[in-house]
């Protein structure tokens, strides 16, 4: 099996398609899509979102410092598409993709009702990149629909129909491989039943 090698460029896919929601009051809302987007440490939790200076919510997130990731589900394919291509100069994003924006519990930022998790972020740092400024964030509070809790009170991941991006398509995601771990958990032994309990009313 052979090897092509290509240019450098961003080939790790599939990746996150998320609603960037900012802005500090009704006013200047805005909602951008971003792929770049991921965890860069878990404790103090902390993400980013890379995004072009040309952008209208570039000046909006340097200028808060605040702003809400919204993860995707398949309900929300054509918001989440129709957001990263039509601009906020222009248009109420909220408006046209019939989103209703709710007040968060930590920034001013809103966040969009219908997404199943809804992640508070405060900018930490911009880095200056290249075509993209890294905003580098805290979370702050993370919002769960408890629509998508099951009975043990944790987030059903599945149910919630999630979606990713990978070069210019989005997909839908399929049911889980395995757990953390999986590879190396010893199997559970099945409990014996005794055969004193099997030859019950034998005697």
């Amino acid at each position: 099996m052979g090897k092509k090698t290509w240019k450098p460029g961003t080939m790790v896919y599939p990746i996150p398609a998320v609603l960037v929601t900012c802005g500090d009051h009704e006013e200047n809302y805005n909602i951008i899509t971003i792929a770049w987007t991921g965890t860069i440490c878990s404790d103090p939790a902390m993400t980013y979102v890379s995004i072009k200076p040309e952008r209208h919510s570039y000046d909006l997130i340097k200028r808060t410092k605040e702003f809400v990731i919204n993860l995707t589900t398949e309900d929300l394919a054509k918001a989440t598409d129709f957001c990263g291509v039509r601009s906020g100069r222009d248009i109420n994003k909220f408006k046209d993709m019939h989103l209703t924006p709710q007040k968060a519990t930590q920034v001013k930022a809103p966040l969009i009702a219908e997404s199943p998790v809804n992640i508070e972020c405060k900018v930490e740092k911009i880095v200056e990149l290249g075509s993209h400024d890294m905003f580098m964030a805290k979370v702050l509070a993370v919002n769960i629909d408890d629509a998508f809790l099951d009975q043990n009170n944790k987030f059903d991941l599945e149910k919630s129909k999630p979606i990713c991006y990978s070069h210019g398509h989005y997909y839908g995601l399929k049911k889980s491989l395995g757990h953390f771990g999986f590879s190396v958990a010893k199997k559970k032994r099945k409990k014996r039943i005794s055969s004193n309990k099997n030859n019950e009313g034998t005697k």
